[in-house]
């Protein structure tokens, strides 16, 4: 009888870590996820895994959980912090920890994925998708977190099997952030980002972790960056079509321009001063979502391992209308 894989998962208990483990669990992995003490396990609960809490720059303890395992998934990271260096030590010395812990099992790790992030090479220009090959300009202290992960990532490809995989805007089932839109939109109203369309590429959760998967078996992948992300790329008119499609609902809409929503970003960033929390909305924010595009190429992950969008926008949108009505949220 062939032995079971063993997969690790860090940022387990999150939106897209804890749709990968479902996938994982449904390939007859065995999964082992690192959380957080403070972790909210609501996505985990009964699900057969083993839950390891561990700090992820935790060497001694990540040594115990890498035993024996097959794959590492590296899902978890720091999307907002109040300070420039939150984001880099949560993306980059987490990353390094983890990785120098990955080389004492160098012999027995099939594939070490690191999930990045489309801000790692910053917005691309009006119909003309980033590829892998485009210069990285990223334009948030995020993206250059992100982008500098990617790097100390190439430095150690000649010694651990990694790929690393930028993922694109992500929605779905389990999502709280885009679950604003949605929320807001089941109410009449719809707002847009300035005055001109945007275009994005934007994709369903399940085809992002089906791309993880297919990146990490894929021997082709080995030491290669990707893009997880549509085949198509479409305007919020688009996303505001399907949407009202799906709940069956026409909504008032509303461009806000660009300086309110600099000036919304700015007071926000303030009072988050005063806050423990980091703002949702801040200037970095404002200046990553008042781009034209951003839109990034699906190719080289279809021609190295096949991958490619098999949900469809309104597909997509039903699912995770669908959900947010199951469990009460809409």
């Amino acid at each position: 009888m062939d032995k079971q894989l063993v997969a690790v998962v860090t940022g387990a208990s999150g939106f897209v870590g804890s749709h990968l483990v479902d996938l994982l669990l449904e390939k007859k992995y065995k999964v082992r996820c690192i959380i957080r003490k403070s972790s909210n396990l609501r996505w985990l609960n009964g699900k057969d895994v083993e839950l390891h809490i561990c700090e992820l720059t935790n060497k001694e303890g990540l040594r115990k959980i890498f035993e024996g395992a097959d794959y590492i998934y590296h899902v978890a990271g720091v999307v907002k912090s109040k300070k420039p260096e939150g984001y880099f030590a949560g993306n980059v010395e987490t990353t390094k920890a983890l990785l120098d812990v990955a080389l004492e099992f160098k012999n027995i790790i099939k594939r070490f994925i690191i999930v990045s992030s489309a801000t790692a090479s910053g917005p691309s220009p009006i119909n003309n998708p980033v590829s892998e090959d485009f210069p990285c300009k990223p334009i948030t202290t995020y993206g250059r977190s992100k982008l500098a992960q990617e790097e100390l990532a190439k430095s150690y490809m000649d010694q651990i099997p990694i790929t690393v995989c930028k993922v694109a805007a992500v929605y779905g089932e389990r999502d709280t952030e885009i679950f604003i839109f949605f929320n807001t939109y089941s109410k009449g109203l719809m707002t847009t980002i300035g005055l001109n369309d945007k275009q994005v590429s934007l994709i369903h959760v399940n085809d992002v972790v089906r791309g993880l998967y297919l990146a990490a078996i894929s021997d082709k992948a080995k030491g290669q960056i990707y893009f997880i992300t549509s085949e198509k790329y479409y305007t919020w008119k688009e996303v505001g079509d399907a949407t009202s499609k799906v709940m069956n609902k026409k909504s008032f809409k509303i461009a806000v321009p660009h300086f309110v929503v600099y000036t919304i970003a700015g007071i926000a960033q303030f009072f988050s001063m005063f806050s423990s929390k980091a703002a949702t909305l801040n200037i970095e924010k404002a200046k990553d979502i008042t781009r034209p595009a951003w839109i990034s190429d699906y190719r080289k992950a279809y021609k190295d391992f096949g991958f490619k969008q098999e949900i469809s926008l309104e597909e997509g949108i039903r699912k995770t209308v669908d959900w947010y009505k199951k469990v009460g949220w809409l």
